[in-house]
């Protein structure tokens, strides 16, 4: 999940009420909306509710409302949400929200697709289907060229539990190869240890004649950087599948 990060309460009330500033930019927004037990777009919903319910509606309920179209709120969730909320506060608050909403929803844009919002996330593109290695992943794959020229870099893309099969990457001197991983979470495992956990930043060295093989977390996009080293007769062995059972034990 990409971390929510507010700096309006030091903007505006950072010399005049610090401690409030503080409260509402590290402890509301720095810790309750980046509390993982639910996802964001409830947090949106829930929060749209309360402030409905209060009958708060000026610019706070329209960042609010935008902050849930934002977070993938559709105009027939936010339509089915608001009369649902009208008929426990009242019908004038209803109408506001109503007339709120609208402004908000009304280019009826369609709701991003996962691919769409984990491209958001991102800095590097995710490219196209990987169909030309696609026999050797478990799962959809993508690949796009990040460098063509002195260094070969592509981006791979795994979509959620997609993995590749294990393979070694040969060479009678030097080779292997070097992951970074720019999204997601992911993870790497050599044959006869334990799997390694990737995140941002994280870099994996990849020794040449090595078994192994990497991928995503069963419920998240993983993107990594990968880079060849140059060697002396270097090439690819792919293997056998990462079982299910293999798989499985990861979480």
């Amino acid at each position: 999940m990409k971390k929510i990060v507010q700096t309006a309460g030091r903007t505006q009330l950072g010399e005049f009420a610090p401690l409030f500033a503080h409260l509402n930019d590290d402890v509301l927004f720095g810790e309750v909306w980046n509390d993982e037990t639910i996802d964001v777009k409830t947090r949106c919903i829930i929060t749209v509710v309360a402030l409905m319910s209060s009958g708060i509606t000026d610019s706070s309920l329209k960042y609010h409302l935008e902050n849930a179209k934002n977070h993938g709120v559709t105009k027939a969730e936010i339509a089915s949400v608001i009369t649902h909320t009208t008929m426990y506060t009242g019908w004038p608050k209803g109408w506001a929200v109503f007339n709120m909403a609208k402004e908000i929803w009304a280019d009826d844009t369609p709701a991003l697709t996962d691919k769409e919002k984990y491209q958001q996330e991102i800095f590097f593109p995710i490219g196209d289907p990987n169909d030309a290695y696609a026999k050797y992943f478990v799962g959809q794959s993508y690949l796009a060229a990040v460098s063509t020229k002195q260094i070969p870099i592509h981006n791979v893309t795994f979509e959620p539990a997609c993995r590749n099969n294990w393979h070694i990457h040969t060479a009678d001197e030097g080779g292997g190869q070097m992951l970074i991983c720019v999204g997601g979470r992911g993870y790497y495992q050599e044959w006869g240890k334990d799997a390694i956990e990737m995140t941002p930043g994280m870099i994996i060295n990849i020794p040449a004649n090595v078994k192994h093989w990497h991928g995503a977390a069963p419920t998240s996009w993983f993107s990594h950087l990968a880079i060849e080293i140059e060697g002396k007769n270097t090439g690819n062995e792919w293997l056998e599948p990462v079982t299910d059972e293999q798989y499985g034990k990861l979480k």
